[in-house]
């Protein structure tokens, strides 16, 4: 998961994570102080959701009960 950010060095971490089969989030943009970070990675990583912060929580609760692609 990506949140805020003003760098781009989440990028190639969240990269790797969904090379290795792993479910990728990051904030939406719109909802961050600073965008750099999420901007740079939606594209680059090809991320799974992008959510606003408000939606992260309850979408995790899904992920935990089995419900990985509702949001």
């Amino acid at each position: 998961m990506l949140l805020t950010g003003m760098t781009r060095d989440g990028a190639a971490g969240l990269k790797r994570i969904k090379e290795c089969g792993g479910f990728t989030v990051v904030q939406d943009p719109l909802s961050v102080e600073g965008r750099s970070m999420p901007d740079g990675t939606i594209d680059f990583a090809n991320a799974d959701k992008v959510l606003p912060l408000e939606k992260i929580a309850a979408f995790l609760v899904d992920l935990s009960v089995g419900q990985r692609l509702k949001a």
